[in-house]
């Protein structure tokens, strides 16, 4: 086994300042969902050290009011708005084709929470067809494009609750169980942290690193199917710049250089755990040791490939 990778950081430590001191210019940088809650962070952290930054959104008009407001903000006029809706594989076809040169950092950041009824989008569940085969088809898409960058890095916001379920392959799409909207979001998460092992093993050979992370408990629009924010100790609550922190570390940092395949929780590599789901909660800051294992992430690829052949 690895090391386990460690920083100086913490979880009330911000995106500024596990970004302090790199210069982004000249850095070619899409943020799914970076118009919205801590995408909003993650964005400004990132525009307030130089790059060019493409935020890919369901609504461009929101999102432009959103990237002004940056802009002005932070002083980086090279910020831009697109397009992208991650259960249609059409928009993410147009949004892929009409990229043309390197990119050095994707952060997979847009996504659902807990939706109450059970939604299929394209066949699948709304949540995994969102959390993780929209962010699968749209990594593969722009694979070339991160290759060409020579070191390009690949972010995925995953969540504690992946805890609470493995991908349950035989069905994903709760034909067969009743619907649970908090277990179905667990295995979203989960096939987040699987892609990650799937992705760093493929592309090492391309140079492109993939990591995954929770960001933590944050108030923020994507608990609106839960009623607001979720009732989360008040010391473990974060704040929208606190929540962001794990992302940038990972995308930015000197420290993360090289690594690959592996999860963090506040601003560290997660521990591994073989506990079940029943007995952690929503809360914790370990891996379950399902969403690292190989054998599923390789399941999984099959399984995402086949639906978009």
């Amino acid at each position: 086994m690895p090391a386990r990778i460690t920083t100086p950081f913490d979880a009330r430590s911000t995106a500024d300042e596990v970004s302090e001191g790199v210069d982004l210019t000249g850095k070619r940088i899409i943020v799914t969902g970076g118009a919205s809650g801590i995408g909003i962070a993650t964005t400004t952290a990132l525009a307030r050290r130089g790059a060019t930054i493409t935020v890919a959104v369901r609504n461009t008009d929101v999102g432009r009011d959103v990237m002004q407001r940056i802009s002005q903000e932070s002083g980086n006029k090279t910020i831009d708005v697109r397009e992208l809706e991650l259960t249609d594989h059409a928009s993410i076809r147009r949004f892929v084709d009409a990229w043309d040169e390197p990119l050095h950092l994707l952060i997979n950041n847009a996504g659902v929470m807990a939706i109450q009824d059970k939604i299929l989008s394209q066949v699948w569940e709304a949540q995994f067809a969102t959390n993780h085969l929209g962010h699968f088809v749209l990594a593969n898409g722009l694979h070339r494009w991160l290759a060409a960058a020579n070191g390009a890095r690949v972010v995925s916001v995953s969540s504690s609750a992946h805890l609470f379920s493995p991908v349950v392959f035989d069905d994903i799409n709760f034909s067969f169980r009743p619907y649970d909207p908090r277990l179905a979001y667990g295995q979203s998460k989960t096939a987040v942290i699987l892609f990650g092992v799937g992705a760093s093993r493929r592309w090492a050979d391309d140079g492109i690193t993939v990591n995954t992370l929770n960001p933590g408990a944050i108030a923020t629009p994507l608990q609106r199917h839960v009623g607001g924010k979720l009732a989360t100790p008040d010391d473990q609550q974060k704040t929208a710049e606190q929540g962001a922190a794990t992302t940038v570390l990972l995308a930015v940092s000197p420290l993360l250089h090289g690594v690959s395949g592996r999860y963090f929780n506040d601003n560290q590599e997660a521990e591994v755990t073989h506990h079940r789901p029943e007995d952690l909660t929503i809360f914790s800051t370990k891996v379950a040791n399902y969403a690292l294992d190989e054998d599923n992430a390789d399941r999984l690829w099959k399984i995402s490939q086949a639906a978009i052949d």
